[in-house]
């Protein structure tokens, strides 16, 4: 299993190379659907929507793949392809302070264009309102969230002294410890 695991993740990195922007864009594609999915399912939605899913595919491939491409190969030119730990501390803190709150926005928008596409259509409105926010909230929360922790357990790994990470992955570890049996 390690063997398939590690051949395919090489597979990736040879088409990272070679097709940065296409290999991105699948990826921001795979991995929206991968968020929607997982989000319907904690919503308790039995059946897929499909159109639904497909739409936020079509987001991630057209939109948030090809942004960050561009955006890391700009953010490279302003730091001019530095690679220390503190330049890579401040491109995520102007990557996190600009491009998340605008991803953000543009989904919105454009979910909120297809919406009302959709109710134009012919598709009932006041039905497409009532399911779509309940439903996307635990989404866009989780994005928040994520948004904001990731930066932050970023810093806490990679720029703390090496002997305070072991202090770190120590807590982190006797706070998922299970507790013992009675």
């Amino acid at each position: 299993m390690g063997s398939i695991a590690k051949k395919g993740l090489q597979q990736y990195l040879i088409q990272l190379q070679q097709h940065p922007l296409r290999t991105k864009a699948i990826t921001a594609g795979v991995l929206s659907a991968i968020s929607d999915i997982v989000a319907q399912k904690l919503t308790g939605i039995q059946k897929l929507q499909l159109r639904r899913l497909l739409l936020k595919v079509l987001f991630g491939c057209a939109y948030l793949g090809p942004f960050g491409h561009f955006l890391h190969l700009i953010l490279d030119k302003i730091f001019k392809g530095k690679k220390d730990t503190s330049t890579v501390a401040k491109k995520v803190v102007l990557e996190q302070l600009t491009s998340s709150p605008w991803n953000n926005l543009m989904f919105m928008i454009y979910y909120g264009v297809v919406v009302e596409v959709l109710a134009s259509c012919g598709v009932d409105k006041s039905s497409i309102c009532t399911t779509a926010v309940p439903c996307d909230f635990p989404q866009l929360s989780c994005n928040v969230l994520v948004n904001i922790v990731s930066p932050l357990i970023y810093f806490l790994y990679m720029l703390a002294f090496l002997r305070y990470r072991g202090i770190f992955l120590n807590l982190r570890a006797r706070s998922m410890a299970l507790p013992k049996a009675k």
